[in-house]
């Protein structure tokens, strides 16, 4: 609408809507940018969208920015949720009962001694099962037993390491210096045995490790015992989630 100025010049009354259309434009600008910078939840997204058609149409009903308000919690878009998905590694527990009833149905009860602690499922096999005294070298009778081993660990998805533990009787002969480099030498060929030969797609997992006679699971005190702390361990370490939990 316009009305004239004296002497007959016409003043025009709405120039405001230039203006107007101008920060409009330029509220809806910084929202988009906003938005572009952030990621949507949809649930939330649609949840706000709904509470405030429910304050602008005056409808009752509980509001999700009530529920977060009473809760201290604000619903900010793109706020992450937590994951609630089971994990799909194997637990401790679960694999001990696996490596059990495998030893049991290849009736290897007699041959090898499993254990589980924080790091893992252990299977322990002595020393007279795979090596000759003072030696590294895999016996011909011990490899059923090895193949046995091998596909029941290649049936975890788990990092594997080879422990060798021998007594506290020194040793020096032409071969090994001491009892490390004995104990490194056996695991290292257990090692091998499993990923040498065979189809082994992660041999990044394996690992092989040296404790010398510095590991004994009873005191070295008798011929017995000595035999019992002579052994090659195969650790099938927990998942690392499940290791920090312990």
């Amino acid at each position: 609408m316009s009305r004239k100025k004296s002497g007959g010049e016409e003043m025009r009354t709405d120039g405001w809507m230039a203006t107007f259309a101008d920060t409009m434009t330029l509220l809806l600008t910084f929202f988009v940018l906003l938005y572009s910078f952030s990621t949507v939840d949809a649930a939330k997204f649609k949840q706000i969208a709904s509470s405030l058609q429910s304050v602008l149409t005056g409808e009752s009903g509980k509001s999700v920015l009530d529920s977060t308000v009473k809760s201290g919690e604000v619903p900010v878009v793109g706020e992450s949720v937590p994951s609630t998905t089971p994990s799909t590694t194997n637990s401790t527990e679960d694999m001990y009962k696996k490596v059990q009833a495998f030893v049991k149905d290849k009736k290897l009860d007699n041959t090898v001694v499993i254990k589980s602690d924080k790091r893992g499922v252990i299977i322990q096999l002595r020393e007279n099962i795979i090596f000759e005294s003072g030696k590294a070298n895999i016996i011909d009778k011990s490899k059923p037993v090895l193949n046995s081993i091998y596909t029941l660990i290649s049936a975890f998805p788990n990092d594997i390491v080879i422990e060798g533990h021998t007594d506290n009787i020194p040793i020096s002969n032409y071969e090994y210096k001491n009892n490390w480099q004995l104990s490194s030498a056996r695991a290292l060929t257990v090692l091998e045995y499993f990923v040498g030969g065979k189809a082994q797609a992660k041999q990044e997992r394996f690992t092989s490790v040296a404790y010398g006679q510095y590991k004994p699971i009873v005191a070295n005190n008798s011929d017995a015992n000595r035999a019992l702390n002579r052994r090659v361990n195969i650790l099938i370490v927990a998942s690392d989630e499940e290791a920090n939990t312990k």
